[in-house]
């Protein structure tokens, strides 16, 4: 999950978790990806080598009576301007220096990482060492548009997804099953963008709004939008500023259904998130523009009767207090209505007038 670079240039059977707004999503023909995928210098060397000779004279070794004698004494021992000299010297010097440039000239990791996505720059197009299996290089373009403006994030390329794999140590990928791990990995990123989208529609122009929206339950939540949006003059359009892949990193949620799991496995019992995802998404608002946290957990579930894989998608704003408001919002409206009989209720009010 999470591979398409914002660089347009080579850059277990599962119960779904208990939450009405999972987005389910099946796809034909593939299977997800495996695992979608100073140091201290001693004072020693400052000490004298042998205690002072009891025999030398106590008085000061400084001839204080001697002007230019003091200019010499006083100058530094290391000559400056002479590099040879300079490394002589610190060859034989105890002292563990450090050499600061020897670690510069490499640079680090990180400085080889998309911050946009945290992934390397760019991902080459070119065979692997010993494959004997062409991959295509052509890459879609995606319908999530990027924070910078400039059209679409593309999705990588099977070859593209192939080096990645490699680079990342899974060295026993099927390499006839790439094909279909792309399409699903693009699959699942559409579904996941097109969840961001309904949250965005909802709560992007505020929270009283989005209450408005939520307090009739999410049966008549695409009627209030709509109407809504008629007045406004269209929907928000949210862009994507950046992610990142975190698939070791259980969300609080998802912690706490695998507890629940273990204490009432009847109804909690789910295998873990096989991924998860941080989106930064970008909302307008008023004028002004807002970093939003999104993140997304992939579940795996079994499969159709006609072996078709089924992912569920649990989509939504990150833990923020924001986010908190949000989440209670639309999941509270959507309980207090269907808890209250709102249906009915409206129902017989309609009824009666």
């Amino acid at each position: 999950m999470g591979w398409f670079w914002a660089d347009s240039t080579p850059a277990a059977s599962a119960v779904p978790p208990a939450d009405a707004r999972h987005k389910h999503l099946s796809q034909s023909g593939g299977a997800p990806p495996p695992g979608c995928p100073m140091h201290k210098a001693t004072t020693e060397a400052f000490k004298s080598a042998a205690a002072p000779s009891s025999s030398a004279p106590s008085s000061c070794p400084v001839p204080h009576g001697n002007p230019s004698a003091n200019a010499a004494l006083s100058s530094c021992p290391v000559p400056h301007g002479n590099p040879a000299a300079n490394a002589a010297l610190s060859s034989s010097c105890p002292v563990p220096h450090e050499t600061p440039s020897s670690t510069q000239d490499e640079p680090s990791l990180f400085s080889k990482l998309n911050p946009l996505n945290y992934m390397f720059h760019s991902i080459s197009q070119e065979r692997a060492p010993n494959q004997t299996y062409a991959l295509p290089t052509t890459r879609d373009e995606s319908s999530i548009p990027r924070g910078t403006g400039e059209g679409n994030w593309e999705y990588p390329s099977p070859q593209q997804m192939y080096n990645a794999l490699l680079r990342k140590g899974y060295t026993d990928t099927d390499i006839t099953a790439v094909e279909s791990m792309v399409a699903v990995h693009n699959f699942l990123n559409e579904g996941a963008w097109s969840e961001i989208v309904e949250w965005e529609r909802r709560f992007a122009r505020g929270l009283g709004r989005g209450w408005a929206v939520s307090r009739r339950g999410e049966e008549n939540a695409e009627l209030e939008l709509r109407r809504f949006e008629a007045r406004e003059g269209g929907q928000v359009s949210p862009t994507l500023i950046r992610f990142q892949g975190r698939p070791k990193d259980l969300t609080p949620k998802a912690a706490i259904l695998q507890m629940l799991g273990r204490v009432y496995p009847s109804k909690f019992a789910t295998e873990p998130p096989f991924d998860r995802h941080d989106w930064y998404v970008s909302r307008e608002a008023d004028g002004q523009k807002k970093e939003v946290r999104y993140v997304i957990d992939f579940y795996s579930a079994p499969p159709e009767p006609t072996g078709e894989p089924v992912f569920y998608l649990d989509v939504r704003p990150a833990m923020t207090p924001t986010g908190a408001v949000e989440r209670l919002m639309r999941w509270g409206g959507d309980v207090w209505w269907r808890a209250s009989g709102g249906e009915v209720r409206e129902a017989n009010k309609r009824n009666s007038s």
